[in-house]
């Protein structure tokens, strides 16, 4: 049986649409009209044209955000992504831990990523669950009381190197230099943060859960599934995924399918500023990126 961990009212939520300006050396974006509920802003979300993919003005429905995260386990790097059921676009994909930036921190994008975080990636050890920071700042712990979270312990949030071409929100420049681009077919500007969790030393027998909202009765429902961990680890040999889907429980590494995968569009071929696909093939995105040689994943490549 599912655990009901947090319920929300989703009226509450509220973004603002976006005007945005790119050239071939960066982008600005900044807000643009009155603030828009959940609903609205889905109802914005429909296909957008740009005739040049690198020099542009466009409005666009809503600001996204996704981490590209790194975890660091035996020696390994891995990329960690979520399965989705996107119902407003009728599909399943893996993708990147990611969410809505609502109003109040469209000009802070850095927050509402670290705060997905929090909520989407669950990372229980036998002692109970991790809290997190990045820096100094103590990532939120959405769901403390239903979920037993450490006091002695917790995993960190670091930065990545960033993008080569800065993005700005008004006259301000992102300074952790997410990547940015527009997605064509959601009207939406997606920023993509770099991020390495680090576990503590002395974690052992760790289990990854993912924790996905969905719409129950006009509430916004977070459920446990642990027959259904939802949370996959990419490994990575030279920074190259290796073409293996594994998922992580009481510390022991398992393959996972990867027939039928697909994968959102945060892991298409951006043409410029711009992405036009709702989703990418698993064996097409591999084949378009090289696909390092597996090893096991108890070695170091």
């Amino acid at each position: 049986m599912p655990r009901i961990l947090d319920r929300k009212d989703p009226s509450a939520f509220k973004t603002l649409p976006l005007h945005v300006e790119a050239s071939a050396d960066a982008l600005s974006y900044q807000s643009l009209g009155r603030p828009l509920n959940f609903s609205q802003m889905l109802e914005r979300r429909r296909p957008v044209q740009v005739n040049d993919s690198r020099r542009f003005a466009v409005e666009l429905a809503n600001l996204g955000v996704s981490v590209r995260l790194t975890l660091g386990l035996q020696g390994r790097d891995y990329w960690l992504v979520v399965r989705q059921r996107r119902q407003d676009r009728g599909d399943t994909v893996l993708k990147l831990i990611s969410g809505y930036v609502p109003a109040h921190e469209l000009n802070l994008p850095l927050l509402t990523a670290i705060q997905e975080v929090a909520e989407e990636c669950l990372i229980e050890t036998p002692e109970g669950w991790l809290a997190g920071r990045f820096g100094d700042t103590w990532l939120p712990t959405p769901y403390q009381k239903t979920l037993h979270y450490r006091q002695a312990n917790h995993f960190r949030l670091s930065p990545l190197s960033g993008a080569a071409r800065p993005v700005r929100t008004g006259s301000l420049t992102l300074l952790e230099r997410p990547q940015a681009y527009v997605h064509l077919p959601t009207a939406s500007l997606q920023l993509v943060y770099d991020l390495r969790l680090e576990l503590p030393r002395d974690s052992r027998h760790v289990s990854l859960f993912h924790v996905d909202e969905t719409l129950q009765d006009g509430e916004l429902v977070a459920c446990l599934q642990r027959r259904r961990p939802d949370i996959y680890l990419l490994p990575l040999a030279q920074g190259k995924p290796t073409g293996e889907l594994l998922t992580l429980l009481k510390g022991e590494l398992k393959p996972a399918s990867t027939r039928g995968v697909w994968l959102s569009e945060s892991f298409a071929e951006a043409d410029g500023w711009l992405v036009r696909e709702e989703r990418v093939r698993w064996k097409d995105w591999l084949a378009n990126n090289g696909a390092a040689k597996a090893c096991s994943s108890r070695k170091a490549c």
